[in-house]
């Protein structure tokens, strides 16, 4: 099952950047992050509120386009490597740019050109926007214009990530709604740190298509209902999850139980390095943990193709190369 081509729909690309990366661009900044690795020279966080801290500092290196295109080619390389044909990553313009329209076109445009020369090793790369929780509603609606600016067949998503104590949803209304009438996909972390009702809460408050993670709807039976019935998609971070302490163990973690109560979820790798995972990783635990197999992993590849924000064109490609391998 290792082997097969995979779609990954939660993966932020800043926190996909290889440590050696992140100290390398440091260094040509003139930047001192050496308190965020530890001695094997890894990320280091304790908890997810350090981890976020230790996320944005190894953003702050990121400072030009041509540093955006030089992590775009190389967490394409890696996550090809993976299997994974097509990948939707989060890209945030508070970080491309400080929200400023033009530096984030300028950023976009030197992510896209990379991601285009990667689509020889058989990967295709798509944007979600993502706005940052704790930076509040007003900055959410800077990101949500510049998501809507330069919505189309390659900016595709629009999303929220961040703190989930911070705020409440419907405070972040106008900008799911700016992105809305953009065209653009919706979806929104909820239901990791805060409880099923955030879950409740994005669907109704906010519309969103998809849930990122939404493991904790586990704990409302009738909120599992609700989803298997909808057909909500969740796109599930087993790793993640497990390595910041949200379960003590893969065999812990609820995904094996909302498959089977007829939940349609994903898998991907979320912020791979920080949580030393792989999409091949992911794929092995899962079958060692809960005995899934090929048929397994392969309907939920169709799952997140039918979930993806990609265009039409796109899509049916995607599902020419999923079929052959099911021959």
């Amino acid at each position: 099952m290792t082997d097969l081509p995979k779609i990954e729909l939660h993966h932020h690309l800043e926190g996909a950047a290889p440590p050696a990366l992140i100290r390398d661009l440091a260094r040509a900044h003139n930047l001192d992050i050496s308190r965020i690795f530890d001695a094997e020279g890894a990320y280091y966080y304790a908890d997810f509120l350090q981890f976020l801290d230790i996320y944005e500092t190894a953003c702050s290196t990121l400072k030009t386009p041509e540093d955006y295109a030089r992590l775009t080619a190389a967490v394409l390389e890696e996550t090809a490597a993976e299997g994974v044909i097509y990948l939707e990553t989060f890209l945030s313009p508070d970080f491309c740019g400080g929200c400023d329209l033009s530096a984030w076109v300028e950023h976009l445009e030197a992510i896209r050109e990379a991601s285009e020369r990667a689509e020889g090793d058989g990967i295709l790369l798509r944007a979600t926007v993502t706005c940052i929780r704790h930076l509040g509603p007003d900055r959410a609606r800077e990101a949500a214009r510049c998501a809507a600016e330069t919505a189309g067949d390659f900016v595709v998503g629009f999303g929220m990530a961040g703190d989930e104590s911070r705020g409440r949803l419907r405070d972040f209304a106008y900008a799911f709604d700016m992105a809305r009438e953009a065209g653009l996909g919706l979806t929104v972390h909820a239901g990791e740190w805060s409880g099923p009702a955030s879950v409740r809460e994005a669907l109704s408050d906010l519309r969103v298509d998809r849930i990122g993670h939404g493991v904790r709807a586990i704990e409302d039976p009738g909120l599992v209902e609700h989803l298997a019935e909808t057909g909500t998609v969740l796109e599930v971070c087993p790793g993640s999850n497990v390595a910041l302490g949200l379960y003590p163990s893969l065999a812990a973690h609820p995904i094996d139980r909302l498959r089977r109560a007829g939940v349609k979820l994903t898998v991907s790798t979320d912020d791979p390095p920080f949580f030393h995972t792989t999409m091949r990783r992911e794929y092995a635990r899962l079958a060692e943990t809960f005995g899934w197999e090929d048929s397994d992993f392969a309907a939920m590849n169709r799952v997140a193709l039918d979930a993806a924000f990609c265009d039409a064109e796109t899509r049916a490609k995607l599902k020419t190369r999923l079929e052959a391998a099911d021959v």
